[in-house]
């Protein structure tokens, strides 16, 4: 029988005192080591995380993408469990991985994310939301486009049970301060790619398709009021990204 592997966890954080201590507190029955990799925080970050026992990493935020490879760099494993810091391992997904950890099998597993919207779980219009965290990092790395990023894996994925649990918004306004945020990075990684945007399909018809894939589709009206916010302003967020992804091509950066 194979001997069990050692996980590295990997955490970025940036101001997460709200978040942190119940985010590492979730990894340290499961995993062999917390690392967090920490773009200079002014709140309580630092101490709660080397009060909880994590090793604690500071470097300079270049993007979302970047500061998630660089925290798989400071790993002391191979095998690594990548988190964000407002995300929680629930009971059944830490039995899933410790179970793995005695029979890896697979280059990468992958889990259903269920999202904690303004208190309120969204089991319909933002979920399952699958996601890829635990892998072998030599057969794989983060990608994608920021602030959008994944794991971009060589081999085989297997999906485990369990959820991770994710506390991403508290109130609507943050969600709304993301949006704006999220969207201009979004675009300008675009525009960078080279892509471009067609004011009809992205800009006009793309949002309420998103709306309506969420809302309808989804069965996200089953969310309640929450369930119509979230889908809105999803909706939303599509839009701002391809306008100035189009004002972008029309106009260049320093628009």
């Amino acid at each position: 029988m194979a001997q069990p592997v050692k996980i590295s966890g990997l955490i970025i954080t940036l101001n997460e005192e709200r978040n942190i201590r119940d985010c590492i507190a979730s990894l340290q029955d499961v995993v062999d080591e917390v690392v967090v990799v920490d773009s200079y925080s002014t709140d309580a970050t630092p101490d709660i995380c080397r009060e909880m026992g994590a090793r604690f990493v500071q470097h300079p935020f270049e993007g979302h993408i970047q500061q998630k490879n660089y925290a798989v760099d400071q790993a002391s494993y191979d095998h690594v469990l990548s988190l964000d810091a407002d995300e929680r391992l629930s009971p059944e997904m830490a039995d899933s991985i410790r179970a793995v950890k005695q029979d890896w099998r697979a280059d990468g597993y992958a889990f259903n994310r269920l999202n904690n919207y303004c208190g309120q779980w969204l089991p319909h219009a933002w979920y399952p939301d699958r996601k890829t965290r635990l892998w072998d990092r030599r057969k794989g790395r983060w990608g994608g486009t920021n602030p959008h990023d994944k794991v971009v894996l060589q081999g085989t994925t297997v999906k485990l049970e369990g959820d991770l649990l994710h506390y991403p918004y508290a109130t609507v306004e943050e969600h709304y301060r993301q949006v704006v945020q999220f969207a201009t990075v979004a675009a300008h990684a675009k525009y960078a790619k080279g892509k471009r945007a067609s004011f009809l399909i992205h800009v006009l018809i793309g949002p309420w398709f998103k709306f309506i894939k969420r809302y309808i589709f989804r069965l996200g009206f089953l969310d309640g009021y929450y369930g119509f916010i979230f889908s809105a302003l999803a909706a939303y967020v599509n839009f701002l990204k391809y306008l100035r992804l189009w004002e972008l091509n029309r106009h260049g950066k320093q628009q």
